[in-house]
């Protein structure tokens, strides 16, 4: 009964699919012909021309209707295949009964096929003893639908029949897992994606020196705070399944530079007439609880991204480097510290002879779920002879982004 199964379901399918005519009471009578009564299950009876007879089981006739959402009659073809392909299996088994999963929504993307058809091969006899290999039981998941369960059986007599059940009373049996995948073999396979994403991480200064005159800057580690707002296109560079990407989008960026050791920033006016003021650091004669210099900036980055997966397309490893080029928009320092029992806030707005335009090198790593960030300036935090030498270095965790 090689592949009877196979043919059968898909001329089961063939019959659901198609509107009926004024001849279909020739083929599907309401007799009680099923082996088992099944509650709150309509009995269909499709009697084929080579005397094989298909017993259905239906909740209600919407079920059929929604049958006809599919292209059954390409199903065939594809089910025959996949039959052929799992009795091979089981020819390569010891086991008795080896079942094989298939999932033709992947294999034929949009052509209106099942989402899984699962295919139980018996290797064995009603008595143990070996038998060439046969399809006993197709299952075929049709998506937010339903499944249809294709069974073969004997009786007594040795005659075989075909019991198909079409099932969608809820949820609970669609293959939640093959849509997920399914899912997820869309979206990577996309040319190209876009996402709205935020960079939260530190500040740090380094190749430092400091300026004629002033003090040090010494920054408080976790007072010194970057965040990034962007948002993020991604274009496949190369043929569908190629993991590299080009990413670039615009990004606000502000960057907190929290001083330490009771000490300020000081735009001071310069002594000698037509030369222009300059920045210093200088410490102040009483206790700061705060005192910091904020920077906010637009930047556009450019980087080349290679973004691995899994096997079920689950995102595995990235690895991202380029670099950004930019645009200060706003500066200001802020200080606070007690005075006579009272809280003060002194806040003053100016550009601090900080650098307007930034460039510099940006890159970003992930594993699975987790994605951190580095932002590296090359330009001088200060413009040159106008302040302490400094360039900025920002680092810490990416959130949202693209998947």
């Amino acid at each position: 009964m090689k592949r009877v199964t196979s043919l059968l379901a898909a001329a089961a399918l063939l019959a659901l699919a198609a509107p009926c005519s004024a001849r279909a009471t020739d083929l599907f009578s309401a007799r009680s012909l099923r082996p088992t009564p099944v509650l709150n299950d309509d009995t269909i009876i499709v009697r084929l021309p080579n005397q094989a007879v298909m017993t259905l089981y239906v909740k209600n006739k919407a079920q059929l209707r929604q049958l006809q959402n599919y292209k059954l009659d390409s199903l065939m073809t594809v089910l025959n295949g996949y039959i052929s392909q799992a009795e091979a299996a089981g020819k390569n088994s010891s086991s008795g009964e080896v079942t094989t999963e298939f999932y033709p929504a992947k294999d034929h993307p949009g052509a209106g096929v099942p989402e899984q058809i699962r295919i139980t091969v018996r290797n064995e006899d009603a008595q143990g003893k070996p038998q060439k290999p046969t399809a006993e039981r197709v299952d075929v998941t049709l998506g937010r639908v339903g499944n249809i369960r294709v069974e073969e059986n004997k009786d007594e007599h040795g005659n075989g029949h075909v019991s198909i059940h079409i099932d969608n009373d809820g949820k609970k049996e669609v293959d939640r897992d093959s849509l997920r995948l399914a899912r997820r073999q869309r979206e990577a396979n996309r040319s190209s994606q876009s996402a709205f994403g935020m960079d939260l991480g530190l500040n740090a200064l380094v190749n430092k020196s400091n300026y004629s005159s002033g003090q040090p800057i010494d920054l408080r580690p976790f007072g010194s705070r970057y965040v990034s707002l962007y948002w993020r296109y991604a274009q496949r560079l190369g043929s569908k399944g190629s993991p590299m990407y080009l990413l670039l989008g615009p990004e606000f960026s502000f960057n907190n530079f929290m001083l330490d050791n009771d000490t300020r920033f000081v735009s001071n006016t310069s002594l000698v007439s037509g030369q222009p003021n300059y920045t210093t650091v200088e410490r102040v004669g009483y206790n700061l609880e705060k005192s910091k210099l904020a920077m906010s900036s637009v930047n556009l980055p450019v980087m080349l991204q290679a973004n691995l997966r899994d096997k079920e397309y689950h995102k595995t490893f990235r690895l991202a480097a380029g670099g950004f080029v930019g645009y200060r928009l706003g500066t200001h320092t802020k200080l606070k510290y007690d005075q006579d029992g009272d809280t003060r806030k002194d806040k003053d707005r100016g550009s601090y002879n900080l650098e307007d335009f930034q460039y510099g090198l940006q890159g970003s790593i992930g594993f699975r779920k987790v994605d951190l960030f580095a932002k590296y300036h090359l330009n001088q935090l200060f413009k040159d002879n106008r302040g302490p030498q400094a360039q900025s270095l920002s680092f810490g965790v990416s959130f949202f982004g693209i998947d």
